[in-house]
């Protein structure tokens, strides 16, 4: 397990970013590229979340999903490449991706597609890091970096899903992608819950850690 050491809200000035230097304004970090890219994954969450369960136009639903794997992929890419890497496109990529599972979820569990179980328990680890990231904004931390691990389970999900898609039906292709999707849903909430409990230990370790430096 890495070990994580969160960066303080008060300890860096306003206008700056650490080690990065100064940040621009909201305004500016919303219009680069990486960060529009992040936008527009955002944006398709409800149109997403309406094609699987108003006219249930399973492969619109799936052209958005994967538009949205792409883009995924593509803003890490281009923060990189272009040195635009920033404090809101740090917050926009996982709530982007939280989202998208999330409308996946609720669709899923609405259309019978996936048991009621799986969908708590990993709804359920969605609320326990959002009480983590209100712990460590109360003791002065700003939100921590995706980990490797968390990213890990986010893609195998968002292979998991539209192949669960294509599992609805009866066709002979429905009967082959069903244990491959089965398969990368296991490992997905596996690796989803993993990171969860990983989140709430390391959270736990920096709210110690700041109690016992102020009691230093």
């Amino acid at each position: 397990m890495s070990e994580y050491s969160p960066e303080r809200t008060d300890s860096v000035p306003a206008g700056e970013a650490g080690p990065g230097g100064p940040q621009p304004s909201l305004l500016g970090q919303a219009l680069n590229a990486p960060n529009i890219l992040s936008l527009l994954r955002l944006a398709g969450v409800p149109v997403f979340l309406w094609l699987l369960l108003g006219p249930r136009a399973d492969g619109w639903a799936l052209a958005v999903l994967v538009f949205s794997a792409l883009t995924d992929w593509l803003d890490g890419k281009l923060a990189r490449w272009l040195d635009q890497m920033s404090r809101l496109g740090q917050l926009l990529d996982p709530a982007a991706d939280r989202l998208y599972i999330v409308a996946t979820l609720v669709a899923f569990l609405v259309r019978g597609i996936i048991p009621w179980w799986i969908v708590a328990a990993l709804l359920l680890r969605e609320i326990v890091v959002g009480g983590c990231l209100l712990v460590l904004r109360r003791n002065g931390f700003a939100p921590p970096e995706v980990t490797y691990i968390g990213k890990a389970a986010t893609f195998v999900l968002m292979y998991a899903f539209p192949l669960l898609l294509l599992t609805q039906g009866g066709s002979v292709f429905a009967g082959v992608a069903r244990p491959v999707a089965y398969s990368f849903l296991t490992w997905g909430c596996v690796l989803y819950l993993w990171s969860g409990a990983l989140y709430v230990i390391q959270t736990v370790r920096a709210v110690r850690g700041a109690g016992g430096g102020a009691r230093m």
